[in-house]
């Protein structure tokens, strides 16, 4: 079954962004949201999208960078302008440094944190006050399994942003709770992605209990479970998607 095989309510009418939108988890995602009936902007470093928009899905990219306050304040006025307050959002976009603490420069730290905590904390605060007046909210930030246990080797400063990723997302949780607002977050390890292959990582896939790499859907599904309406009892929870790799 593809993700338009799933229907969850809470969609119709709805505007969502998905950072990091334009190909792999991102790209899954945003189609996801669209084939349920929302509005899809997918803010990516490229405004033009890797591949051709499905017929009749409501996905449209917008350049953003999500380490940059103005161009994160440029791409939701934007999504404003043309289709109102976004009231679903996933934090998605991320980068992974491949290196060992101690001989990480400071800049590849720094980048990493930019992008994968700053950019996070910037979109989630850009996007509340709609939220908030609206009395409706989801948001769904993507974390990872490293954030919990350093990861399996040479990803500290990923590990380390990802952390922070997901006790912001339990942080949004507890401040807006009775906003008719949640905040999630999903803790994957291990996806089939370009992020992975680069990082040297696909060769860990013999460790992972159900005997493969995850799926873009695989983490597609979840996230729209916990952006829909049927969620809406679930907040500040970090949800493995991990094939049993850390069960904890």
């Amino acid at each position: 079954m593809g993700l338009d095989g799933m229907t969850l309510r809470g969609f119709d009418g709805r505007v969502a962004v998905v950072t990091g939108g334009g190909r792999g988890i991102g790209r899954a995602i945003a189609e996801g949201l669209a084939a349920q009936g929302a509005t899809v902007a997918a803010f990516d470093l490229s405004a033009e999208p890797s591949a051709p928009v499905p017929e009749g899905m409501d996905l449209h990219q917008i350049r953003c960078d999500v380490a940059d306050e103005a161009s994160v304040d440029a791409a939701f006025t934007e999504v404003e302008e043309r289709w109102g307050a976004a009231t679903i959002l996933v934090n998605n976009a991320g980068i992974l440094v491949s290196s060992t603490v101690h001989e990480m420069d400071i800049a590849s730290w720094e980048r990493t944190m930019a992008v994968n905590a700053t950019g996070t904390f910037l979109c989630s605060r850009r996007v509340l006050p709609g939220m908030q007046e609206a009395g409706y909210g989801r948001i769904v930030s993507i974390g990872s399994s490293a954030g919990k246990t350093g990861g399996a080797r040479l990803v500290g400063a990923y590990g380390a942003s990802k952390a922070a990723v997901m006790v912001l997302a339990k942080a949004i949780a507890s401040e807006n709770a009775g906003m008719g607002i949640t905040s999630n977050a999903l803790a994957p390890t291990l996806i089939d992605t370009d992020m992975v292959a680069g990082g040297g990582l696909s060769d860990l896939a013999s460790k992972i209990p159900v005997g493969r790499l995850g799926t873009v859907d695989d983490v597609a599904y979840a996230v729209l479970f916990l952006a829909s309406a049927d969620a809406g009892y679930i907040t500040g929870e970090v949800m493995d998607v991990n094939g049993g790799f850390l069960i904890d």
